[in-house]
This record gives structure tokens, sequence and C-alpha cells, in this order.
């Protein structure tokens, strides 16, 4: 099988950190439109892995090729560009802004500062902001300021906030921690929807939530892949039984 038919293959990928192989000559294939748990003991390398796939760190060796393009060398504001999104662990919000403002200042505004200055809330930033506020379910919140949402929709606004860039790959850590059981159902029908036309990785600790969300879940141990598949046969897999117990 050629690159050419994934989102995302990453091959051989190495990261050192003074002489400590924190990923270690890593091989993942991502399709498009699939949804990929990462699940794996603390220290496994799971949000270092996402770390480079995003550029905040360089690899020390091997490949990551996004839409069959090599992204190893450009920087993190170029892999956004070209459709890479990534959602960190705390929400950054404009808590001072209303969900509306939120959305809308996210909307990529042609790339230059002109673009920006010229600005003005079109049509079709309203309806785009229309969009991603259904998919994220708070149609109805647009005008509320966001430091009133709960944490849940918090985490939901700031999904919309890269929504709003189109981005192809959707990169999400440990999305649900701190949610309410209801915010969780929430979350796994909101993870559904949104890889219908894109890829996203979720790392998760909750087996539970892995369950109702993975197309394929990949358990990640001392920066190396430990087993691959569905969460049935990994949850089976004698080597994955072994590292989770043995810790």
């Amino acid at each position: 099988m050629s690159n050419t038919d994934y989102a995302l293959a990453v091959e051989d990928l190495t990261v050192s950190f003074d002489g400590f192989k924190a990923i270690d000559n890593l091989t993942l294939y991502v399709d498009k439109n699939e949804l990929r748990v990462i699940i794996g003991p603390n220290g496994a390398g799971k949000t270092t892995l996402l770390d480079l796939i995003c550029g905040r760190t360089r690899a020390s060796a091997g490949s990551i090729k996004f839409r069959n393009e090599e992204m190893t060398k450009l920087p993190e504001y170029t892999r956004v560009r070209r459709g890479i999104g990534r959602k960190f662990q705390t929400p950054s919000i404009y808590e001072n802004l209303s969900v509306f403002q939120n959305l809308e200042v996210s909307f990529p505004k042609g790339r230059s500062v002109f673009g920006a200055l010229a600005f003005r809330c079109t049509d079709d930033v309203v309806s785009r902001v229309k969009l991603v506020a259904e998919d994220i379910g708070l149609l109805d919140k647009l005008d509320t300021e966001a430091g009133l949402l709960s944490h849940g929709q918090k985490q939901w606004l700031e999904i919309g906030m890269l929504l709003m860039q189109e981005p192809e790959l959707l990169m999400l850590d440990e999305p649900i921690a701190g949610m309410s059981a209801r915010e969780r159902e929430l979350t796994a029908e909101l993870l559904q929807r949104i890889c219908k036309n894109r890829s996203v990785i979720v790392i998760e600790h909750d087996m539970d939530f892995v369950k109702q969300i993975a197309h394929k879940v990949t358990v990640m141990h001392q920066g190396k892949i430990l087993a691959e598949g569905t969460m049935d046969k990994v949850q089976n897999d004698p080597k994955v039984i072994d590292v989770y117990l043995g810790h």
C-alpha cells in the first residue's frame, strides 16, 4: 500500500531528549476519516507523539507525511495551515468574549496581516460559525460569554475553534478529563460527527469512552507501539494486559 492512501503516515519516527528515546523508531498509519485512539501507561510517549506531528517538537529521525507531504522540517504554523489541528489538555478560549466571537476570531482570515485588517464578519463567516456551533452543541449559546460555560462546553468550544479552520487532521489530548457523565456522552457523539470528513487522533485513559468512539486503538509503551487493532483485540492481547497490570 503506498503512502498516498493514508491521511497520515509516520515512519521510523524517533526523538531523543538527552539520550533518552521518548519515541523510538515508531511507525503509524492513519486513514482518512478515521477516529484513532492512542492509549498506554503514563510516560509511554503519547503526548510527545502529538507534539511531533503538530511540530511543537522536532523529530531526531524518521518521517511524518500528512496527505503525502513531508512535514518533519516544517514549522508548527505551516502545519496548521496545511490542515493539522491540535487541542491541548487545558482549554485556551477567550473567556471574556462570547461563543460567537470565539468562533469568529478562529476563522482563517486570508493568511496575512492585511487579510486580518480587511476582515469583516461576512455572511460566509456567520454561516460557518453557525454550522460549527451546531456541530459542537452550542448553537443556543452563541451570545453567552465563554467564561460562563460549563467545563465540558468550554472543551467543545475549543474543538469548535479548531473546526473553524477546517482541519483534515484533528488531535485531541484527553478531551473528556473532568467532564460529567452526560458531557462525556455528548463528546462521544461530537467526535463521531466530526470524523465523518476528517481524521481524528485522540489520547484517552477512560476505556469505556475509548470503546464508544475508537475505529482503531493503538497501544503505546516506552515510545514504541505495543499493539494495534480493535478495542477487543488489544484488550485481550497478553502484552497489553501485562503492561497495564504491571503498572
